[in-house]
């Protein structure tokens, strides 16, 4: 055994999961969301699993790069990033779309579409107030973008801040700045303009911003942001896995683990599990956590070490040292876990480290 540390990757899952996104979506073109290697699921396998996708999404050139190279032809579309025009020169020799965001990267796609033609992807800033132009601005550049022979095709496109509330006014006030901004260019009578504006939580809470691009991520891989008010039949796609490594018996009154902020309240059985934060468990999984041993929850003690954590398991029968240990998965989901962490699931899954195998399954 090479490491005591493992991802099961399910592609069956994450076609289903496609699957549902086209069921809610079947008059939109689904750009998947592949970005920080397939959100930790391996981008290139991903990639071949989802080629059902209209399009993928990456935030680095090198991702896009390497996908093309690996021979995916779908539209695959760099998220905001710096860009020099050797690199513009690059996404057009590659079929690489690319985002404007600032009024930089338009002058920048301007000079460069003149010579290399290039697909663009306009972006609004509705109130994220990470990357997008202002309304006044993104009006003025979307239409010097349409006006520029170079860019084949022009897609408006903002990314809402609202993770939960999908009726409050935050939201209702970012839908309204994006709407007026693109019926504003639309009644002029600039060229029409595909709308991008959906990604996971937004495409399964409000389907009349469904529109001709949807942008899933994270529902692709299993977790639904909205599950409480619209559940959906999603699967997991990763099983993270570790074995036990060691089992020991200790007394009532003793602690576990750095700075001992576990005791024991009765004489325990404590099992040691081969995965750490070296290997992306999250380090502040609080005690409590689950984890499954043998089909049977049992919950974190101590604080979590690089290359290993602890378990109460005083309440199993028959844990030994070679026991499998599911860490996140179908029966114990990742956002379970990112709760007791304080994180989400997307930390969880992008920050699996190399030592930790993937192995893939129910492959086309």
């Amino acid at each position: 055994m090479l490491n005591t540390a493992s991802a099961l990757i399910d592609l069956a899952a994450l076609r289903h999961n496609l699957d549902i996104v086209r069921a809610l979506c079947p008059h939109s073109r689904i750009l998947a969301m592949i970005k920080a290697d397939g959100y930790g699921h391996g981008a290139l396998p991903v990639a071949r699993a989802l080629a059902r996708a209209d399009g993928f999404a990456v935030a680095r050139l090198q991702e896009a790069r390497e996908l093309r190279e690996a021979g995916i032809s779908q539209r695959l579309l760099l998220l905001g990033t710096l860009l020099e025009p050797e690199e513009l020169e690059q996404c057009s020799a590659h079929d690489i779309d690319v985002t404007a965001y600032d009024e930089a990267s338009v002058e920048a796609i301007v000079g460069c579409a003149a010579r290399h033609p290039l697909r663009v992807w306009v972006k609004l800033d509705c109130g994220m107030h990470r990357l997008g132009l202002e309304p006044v601005a993104w009006i003025r550049c979307a239409r010097r973008l349409a006006a520029v022979r170079g860019v084949k095709e022009l897609i408006h496109m903002t990314h809402f801040s609202t993770t939960r509330d999908m009726t409050g006014l935050v939201m209702r006030q970012q839908i309204e700045r994006f709407t007026s901004c693109h019926e504003a260019l639309r009644c002029e009578g600039a060229v029409e303009a595909a709308v991008s504006v959906a990604n996971s939580a937004v495409l399964i809470a409000r389907p009349e911003l469904r529109a001709a691009w949807v942008r899933p991520g994270i529902m692709l891989f299993g977790d639904n942001p909205l599950a409480a008010a619209h559940p959906l039949p999603l699967r997991a796609v990763m099983t993270l896995r570790s074995r036990v490594i060691a089992v020991r018996s200790i007394g009532t009154g003793e602690s576990v683990g750095y700075d001992g902020c576990w005791t024991s309240q009765r004489p325990s059985r404590i099992a040691t599990v081969g995965i750490g934060y070296g290997d992306g468990y999250p380090r502040h999984a609080a005690n409590g956590t689950p984890v499954r041993i043998n089909g049977r929850e049992a919950p974190l003690a101590g604080r979590v070490s690089m290359d290993s954590l602890t378990v109460d398991v005083t309440d199993l029968d028959h844990v030994a040292t070679g026991d499998e240990v599911t860490l996140w998965g179908a029966e114990l989901p990742a956002a379970t876990i990112a709760e007791y962490a304080r994180t989400a699931s997307y930390e969880l899954f992008t920050g699996l480290t190399a030592r930790v195998a993937r192995e893939y399954i129910g492959a086309a």
